[in-house]
């Protein structure tokens, strides 16, 4: 049996977030609705990132779309800094070769190709995509990429919690645990924050969660792009540096600059969806619209999806909804008061498939993951 702390934690939770979802469902909405959105409230506290290995985890935050609220937050492990596996055969280097390695805290320290030279004025949206990380020097204070190779982890893409009208993906609550998750599995962690409900309801936050891996599936063939124009300039006798071939991809495709980490660091051939209560449900349907694109998101690969407690329900109680009808935080009318502010009128149904795992013709099928 729980505590009587968390007894008296579940019923002043209930109570205050009763309160907010009933106040947002009498709350009228602007009839043109705020396209751009929000994705945090003003009373969730929030981590700020930080760019460096402070506890062995990096944090970067990306504005991804300029024309919706849709932001990342990437998490980096320390572990990312270690040399990558050699598979071919191992040669001794010769006696004239000297090698020095290089240890983790030169590598967390280094600033890479970033710390070259400011890019010029001209450049277009210096600062899209949140990439302005810059110093009152104009300096990049957190980790960059060595020139050198790099281990290459997992991408682990992860849709936090909260009814679909609170949370946040950098909320001190999801912060930690997606550091937890980076450090245990050894992965890199792209936290996603989407749009909340009611000011932007059902099927925002599931198209935020298909945008972004369309957006690491661009970020994937732009690093191929950039290292095709690294090496071609190579051949010629050019003199370009890693920042001016960016700015010529840059120029050459729109509005869209590499993220070095991901470049470096991730292997987009696998890719995890996780998601916890209502993210579990986005995650669902991004996986099912990976598996119906087929190659069409080539160079990432969603090879696995987690799903926590998934906010699914439906007009038939399953046995466990019976059990836990009254249980303690999340109860049946809380939950059918969040549905209500994620649905329209028009499509509130508790067996709407977005909702309902279990309604027949949901496809396609998972199989192929």
């Amino acid at each position: 049996m729980p505590s009587l702390a968390v007894k008296l934690n579940s019923v002043f939770f209930k109570f205050l977030f009763k309160q907010r979802l009933q106040n947002r469902i009498q709350t009228p909405l602007n009839e043109s609705p705020n396209q751009y959105g929000i994705t945090t409230r003003p009373e969730e506290s929030v981590s700020a990132s930080n760019p460096s290995f402070t506890d062995g985890v990096a944090t970067k935050d990306i504005h991804i779309d300029p024309f919706t609220a849709l932001s990342i937050r990437i998490f980096l492990p320390e572990s990312s800094l270690s040399p990558p596996e050699q598979t071919g055969p191992k040669t001794k280097p010769k006696s004239s070769q000297q090698v020095y390695p290089i240890s983790l805290i030169q590598r967390r320290k280094s600033y890479g190709l970033l710390n070259m030279e400011a890019p010029r004025n001209d450049m277009r949206r210096s600062s899209f995509e949140g990439l302005d990380l810059r110093s009152d020097n104009n300096a990049y204070q957190g980790y960059a990429p060595s020139p050198q190779s790099c281990k290459k982890l997992p991408i682990m893409l992860q849709f936090h919690g909260g009814g679909w009208v609170s949370g946040s993906n950098d909320s001190v609550a999801n912060d930690f645990f997606c550091r937890r998750i980076a450090k245990l599995c050894d992965v890199i962690v792209v936290a996603v924050g989407y749009r909340l409900a009611p000011e932007n309801k059902y099927p925002a936050a599931f198209e935020d969660g298909l945008k972004v891996l369309h957006w690491l599936g661009k970020q994937g063939n732009l690093a191929e792009c950039s290292k095709s124009m690294g090496s071609g300039a190579r051949g010629v006798g050019a003199e370009f540096t890693k920042a001016e071939v960016q700015r010529h991809i840059v120029d050459a495709i729109g509005a869209s600059v590499v993220e070095p980490w991901l470049a470096a660091h991730g292997d987009l051939s696998r890719c995890v969806l996780l998601g916890v209560s209502c993210g579990a449900n986005i995650a669902d349907y991004v996986a099912r619209k990976a598996v119906e694109a087929g190659k069409l998101f080539d160079p990432v690969k969603v090879v696995a999806q987690v799903l926590m407690y998934p906010f699914f329900i439906g007009s038939v109680p399953t046995e466990s909804e019976k059990k836990f009808a009254n249980t303690y935080f999340y109860d049946k009318e809380m939950c059918t008061l969040a549905w209500r502010l994620f649905l329209t009128e028009e499509e509130l149904s508790l067996d709407h498939p977005a909702g309902n795992p279990l309604i027949l013709d949901r496809s396609p099928p998972l199989k192929p993951l």
